[in-house]
């Protein structure tokens, strides 16, 4: 990859006014507007079969759209019920076994609560729900994101992440830089050097490869003293981050990363509007 992907999660309300009614046309659209990505959303859980699925990727690798998957929201790394954190381990299954026929190179997966256990103990826990996924779930080449969490009662600073993403080469870090914001309650990135500092750590932690090449959220999205809120879209002035300083930052960084938008409902328009602004830079 020689230059940034800018794309959306899921499919925006401009898709369905355009008189989309599958996700089988998203790549195509997508194409035609000039965006390069597409994460396949499967938050509430996975109910597309094989087929439709296998045929997305084949519209997608058509029209040059790189793709992901987003699992669902109820797997849980560090859950305190033995039970259902195993269970977790077969939903990445399901999500890897879903994003090979996507053709996705990454999954996208929450760390997990600690809401009722120390955070300690839930780094102990996810670390050892990742370490049997490795022992029980064929990757087939597919990276296992870990993304950063919006949430204070949330694992997923960037050090967790990072720390998670030691124990095997098949983690990858995927940073949400809205989450981040929203779990310090805004203020965190306003200036270039600001998202370049978050590359740097992730250089130091993970690589150079790894840190040019990541795979990340964008949104503005409210806070409240407990972090993340709600995502807003690009026309908010009151919560953030701007998304210009990030696009400054990988053009002075060199970098290439996948950039998801996930704004509420114009997340094609705006990852457009990232697309623009880094093309306008000199």
């Amino acid at each position: 990859m020689n230059k940034p992907l800018f794309g959306p999660g899921g499919n925006s309300d401009a898709f369905r006014l355009s008189g989309y009614a599958s996700t089988l046309y998203a790549p195509a659209w997508l194409s035609s507007l000039g965006l390069d990505a597409y994460e396949y959303e499967a938050g509430n859980g996975l109910s597309a079969g094989k087929d439709i699925l296998r045929a997305i990727g084949n519209e997608a690798k058509l029209n040059n759209i790189h793709m992901s998957y987003h699992t669902p929201y109820f797997i849980s790394l560090s859950g305190v019920v033995t039970e259902t954190r195993l269970k977790s381990i077969g939903y990445i299954r399901e999500s890897i076994d879903a994003a090979k026929l996507l053709g996705a190179e990454t999954i996208v997966v929450h760390c997990g609560s600690c809401a009722k256990i120390s955070r300690d103990e839930a780094m102990r826990l996810a670390a050892d729900t990742l370490i049997r996924v490795l022992h029980e779930v064929p990757t087939h080449g597919i990276k296992i994101g870990l993304e950063t969490m919006g949430k204070k009662n949330q694992l997923g600073t960037l050090d967790e992440v990072l720390e998670l993403c030691r124990i095997d080469s098949a983690f990858v870090p995927v940073v949400d830089f809205g989450h981040l914001n929203a779990r310090e309650c805004g203020g965190v990135f306003k200036t270039p050097d600001d998202y370049l500092s978050v590359f740097s750590k992730i250089e130091r932690c993970m690589g150079t490869d790894v840190a040019a090449n990541l795979h990340c959220h964008f949104s503005k999205i409210e806070w409240t003293d407990k972090g993340e809120k709600r995502h807003l879209t690009f026309e908010d002035e009151t919560y953030g981050p701007d998304y210009r300083p990030f696009m400054e930052a990988i053009k002075i960084g060199g970098f290439t990363p996948t950039v998801i938008c996930e704004s509420a409902g114009t997340q094609s328009d705006d990852a457009l509007l990232m697309k623009k602004y880094y093309g306008e830079l000199k």
